[in-house]
């Protein structure tokens, strides 16, 4: 047995089941030790697809995600991906080969230094110099990327130690989980406190609650306090999109009702998230009025960007079962925003024969319930998350901090090989879509049923938008009107593609694509001139928002906001 052999049975031993990689020279022991190992292996088009997929793996299901990929450009082209994962919190173990240690440092062919590279942006990186030092290593790694607030960990792997004699190595042996720490109890007796004094109190809900696995007692605190929620784009589903206290999404393109609560509150409960500057807008003019207590795992957090007036750091289950027993008086401030709620809700009959992308998502969700939606980035990531009505975090993948182009596709599908019988749903845009559209031959060669949704603008239409309303119409390198034929490109591919471009068909289309077997594409058009509403602009306060301007549109058709 070799060291790769012995690292192949060491993933077996950590519960992996899947991996998602490119083979090449550094690499190859590693995937000769695969060959008829009974570990599966996808295949990739792109080393970035592979991470990606690991990513949405792990997201989808809260296990480590595993990618491999070859030295040189093979670990280049893993970084985005993995600083994706690191930006996110996503548990995930990257493998990479690398020259044998007696050519590093002489600019060997395809040697570079990942892991001087990959520094800023996973939990820990180890290369071993010899197989000895594997079994720590490899224990090491799958315990940081699952242990206190997840993320990526990078093991660099000379070729020499993959082929080096590790017969005298030990079986493996996973490494426990370090467990998460209790809050301490003064600090929830203080939150408790401003609690039961808040009159106008809003929880402000995030991605570490389904990280903590703390939905559920996430669901009881909100219940038992009755106060107004809402959340982050990464929390979105933590709790149910029809639920009566759920204000929707905050921030730059948040609901005119959470971003107006929160401006108004007394209090915030914030509940791992960490201020994005896409949630909180110009950060000084946040929430002026508003008291802080703030939960997380991680203590870094908590006050670094606003300061908390009492920081409740450790395992948000037990923490939110704890603060489950107050009770503040907010019932006339309650009213007020669900006034609101009612009186600003979204409108999905714009006029015209065009699709309007808002209305066609909102009824797939309708149609597709208990789906997990891998979202790319741009104008169509936020009309999924305004309009889509998620009940459970996992089921949302996007990336949020990094907003990286081309996470849809490879992240769908590695949601897909973490449960072969679950809905999957792509939805992307005609920019994101071909940062990765070789990976329609992942799909198609694995046969994945994921659906994709392929909204086409013909534009790169967030930057559009921007251009159109902060720079004076200066359409700078955004036009798209020469993209190809999509549904021949996917059809190329072998994957059965429709396309849609009247309103009148939405409900036939949208029900002729779930109804395909395995993997099908719906190429929809849109109106280049589509916008995202409300936009919270730069350095404006989340009460500041702009509404669509045309006067039939849905989003302006009930009462003005109050300036």
């Amino acid at each position: 047995m070799n060291g790769s052999q012995w690292l192949v049975r060491a993933l077996a031993a950590e519960g992996v089941d899947t991996l998602f990689g490119y083979p090449g020279g550094a690499i190859m022991p590693f995937y000769d030790a695969l060959y008829g190992s009974g570990l599966k292996h996808v295949l990739v088009r792109h080393e970035q697809g592979a991470a990606f997929a690991a990513n949405g793996y792990a997201r989808a299901s809260g296990r480590v995600g595993v990618c491999v990929a070859t030295s040189g450009p093979g670990a280049t082209n893993l970084i985005t991906g993995i600083a994706d994962a690191m930006l996110d919190s996503v548990p995930m173990v990257v493998i990479t080969g690398q020259v044998p240690t007696t050519l590093m440092g002489t600019d060997a062919f395809q040697e570079v230094d990942v892991f001087g590279m990959t520094l800023p942006v996973v939990k820990h990186s180890f290369l071993p110099r010899s197989v000895e030092e594997l079994p720590e290593m490899v224990r090491e790694a799958f315990r940081l990327a699952r242990s206190g607030r997840p993320g990526p960990v990078l093991i660099d792997l000379p070729k020499n130690v993959q082929i080096a004699d590790a017969e005298h190595l030990a079986a493996h042996v996973p490494a426990p989980v370090d467990p998460v720490p209790h809050a301490d109890n003064a600090t929830l007796v203080a939150a408790l406190e401003l609690l039961s004094k808040a009159r106008k109190p809003v929880i402000y809900g995030g991605g570490g609650i389904a990280l903590g696995d703390a939905v559920a007692e996430f669901r009881t605190f909100v219940e038992a306090t009755q106060a107004p929620t809402v959340l982050t784009l990464r929390g979105i589903g933590a709790l149910p999109a029809g639920h009566a206290l759920n204000l929707g999404m905050l921030g730059m393109h948040g609901t005119r009702e959470a971003n107006l609560a929160v401006q108004e509150a007394d209090l915030l409960v914030v509940v791992g998230a960490r201020f994005d500057d896409r949630a909180t807008g110009k950060l000084s003019e946040f929430a002026p009025n508003a008291r802080v207590i703030h939960l997380d795992v991680d203590a870094a957090e908590i006050g670094k960007l606003r300061h908390a007036h009492v920081g409740v750091r450790g395992d948000l289950r037990t923490s939110l079962n704890q603060l489950a027993t107050a009770m503040p008086e907010c019932s006339a401030w309650r009213a007020q925003c669900l006034e609101r709620k009612r009186q600003y809700a979204v409108r999905y009959d714009a006029p015209g024969d065009d699709v309007y992308a808002p209305a066609l998502l909102k009824r797939l969700s309708e149609l597709a319930p208990s789906a997990v939606v891998a979202c790319d980035v741009g104008q169509h990531q936020m009309w999924v998350a305004q309009h889509w009505r998620f009940n459970d975090p996992r089921k949302h993948l996007t990336s949020g901090a990094l907003g990286a182009m081309g996470f849809g596709l490879p992240a769908a599908f590695g949601a897909q090989m973490a449960s072969r019988d679950a809905q999957v749903v792509c939805v992307s845009g005609d920019g994101s879509f071909l940062m990765n559209v070789q990976e329609l031959a992942t799909l198609g060669r694995y046969q994945l049923p994921v659906k994709i949704v392929l909204l086409d603008n013909q534009r790169l239409g967030m930057v559009r938008q921007w251009q159109e309303i902060f720079f004076e119409e200066r359409y700078s390198e955004t036009d798209l009107s020469d993209n190809p034929d999509f549904v021949a490109l996917a059809e190329a591919f072998g994957i059965k593609s429709f396309h849609l471009d009247q309103a009148c068909d939405v409900e036939s289309a949208l029900r002729q694509l779930l109804a395909t077997p395995g993997p099908a594409l719906l190429h929809v058009a849109i109106d280049a001139a589509a916008n995202v509403w409300p936009l919270v602009p730069p350095n404006r306060n989340n009460a500041q928002m702009m509404l669509d301007p045309r006067p039939q549109a849905p989003e302006v058709r009930h009462a003005t906001l109050p300036t």
